[in-house]
This record gives structure tokens, sequence and C-alpha cells, in this order.
């Protein structure tokens, strides 16, 4: 059954660099350790989840229109709260760093403990730096009636599951957005991936960690620190879209 999600009366986007920065913002600005007052039930199915998430952002955005000019940090802070919980940030780091978290199997304790270090790290700076650069275009996207038409379940295990979302932007403009889902331990569903019509950002950022890899021989301390510089001006790109 379809979930229709209201929207607000500012003009919806025009362009895919809008909607790719809508849902940049979800995947990269949830702090996964906080803890929402109205976060999705542990309970909540996977679609449900992203419907309530979905609902909490567009209200935050509506109302960021009467502050934001004079309070940029509440409306940052007030996105961070509605997307809490909802992301395995660990795992998304873990997956993008692909590769080279994997050969942790082949070190010695001292060699995995620094690894981990560098993956918790990683998965701080990906939150710190991309809440603020990717908020604004949340602004920037407007209104849009979004609805999830159904959740396809992952043969392979009833914790995995992809939910479809349709976003309905102007001149009849139709985007098709999936959320990979995994539900963990506590019963809840967290997002671990997302691709916006043919575009699977999980490969985009882990394309992206291995050429600075690359760049930087293999130094993955000398690869976080330059994270943020790289994803500002992916930003950059994207707003000239």
């Amino acid at each position: 059954m379809s979930e229709t999600v209201g929207t607000n009366t500012t003009s919806p986007a025009n362009s895919a660099g809008r909607l790719a920065r809508l849902l940049l913002v979800i995947l990269a600005s949830v702090n996964v350790w906080a803890q929402a007052e109205d976060a999705p039930q542990a309970n909540a199915g996977p679609a449900q989840v992203i419907t309530e998430v979905t609902e909490q952002v567009m209200r935050v955005v509506a109302e960021a229109d009467t502050y934001f000019d004079q309070d940029p940090d509440r409306y940052y802070r007030e996105i961070d709260s509605a997307l809490a919980a909802v992301v395995d940030w660990r795992g998304f780091a873990t997956a993008v760093m692909g590769e080279y978290f994997s050969r942790g199997r082949s070190m010695d304790s001292d060699g995995r403990a620094n690894l981990k270090r560098q993956r918790d790290e990683f998965a701080q700076t990906l939150r710190e730096g991309l809440i603020r650069s990717y908020a604004k275009g949340l602004l920037a996207f407007g209104g849009a009636e979004m609805v999830v038409k159904g959740v396809e379940a992952s043969p392979q295990s009833a914790r995995i599951a992809s939910v479809t979302q349709l976003v309905y932007g102007e001149a009849d403009r139709v985007y098709t957005i999936r959320y990979q889902m995994g539900q963990y331990k506590d019963g809840s569903w967290r997002l671990r991936n997302l691709i916006i019509e043919t575009i699977n950002l999980g490969e985009i950022y882990r394309n992206q960690f291995v050429a600075l890899a690359k760049d930087a021989n293999e130094d993955l301390d000398l690869v976080i620190a330059q994270w943020n510089e790289t994803i500002s001006e992916q930003a950059e790109e994207l707003a000239r879209d």
C-alpha cells in the first residue's frame, strides 16, 4: 500500500542535482548515536521508518524559512535530530572503506585496532562534514510529494529489504529512490545505502575513497583528513547542476 508524505508551500525541485542533495543529506547527515524523541519506533517496518523520517525532515524544512538566516545552527541541529538513529553510520563507513577495511583480517591485533580507529574516525568525519554541506540542499529542494510504493525483501535474508519511494517534481517528473535497509538485533531497521535512479551512492563514495587512497599512497589517516574537502568540492558541483 502506498504512503504519501505531505508537501510544504515551497516550489518543488526542478533538477536531479537538487534531488541528489536532498537524498545525500538523508544518507550522510544522520547522527546515528543520538536519540530523537520522535524517532521511528523500534518495531517499525522499513517502509514506515522511511515514511516517518521523510515527514519529520520535511516539517523541519518547512519551518526553517522563518529562522534560518538568523539561526542556521538551529536548522542543522533539527535536521540532525530528525534523522537520528536511522542510519548504520559505522556500517556505511565500513562499506565505503571496502577492501581497505577488509585487510584487517590479515593484520595482527594492533593493526586491527588501528584500522577500527580509522573506521570510527571516518564515520565521524563523514557525519560532521556533510551535515552543513548538504543540509542546505534541503532548503533548495523545497516541497515535493513523496510516496512510498512498497518493500522488496531480499531473497538472501529476511533482515534485508529495499524500500522504493517515488518523488514527484515539476513538469510531471518522477524520481525513483531505493533505500537499502537492514534489520538489527534490537529489531530496528536502518539505512545502509541509497540509490537515486541509477546512481548508487555507496558505490560512488567507495570509488572516491579508493581514488583518494591511491593518491595518498594508502595513508588512510590522510584520506580521512582530506575527505571533507573533497565532499565540499562535490557539493559545489551539485549546486551548479
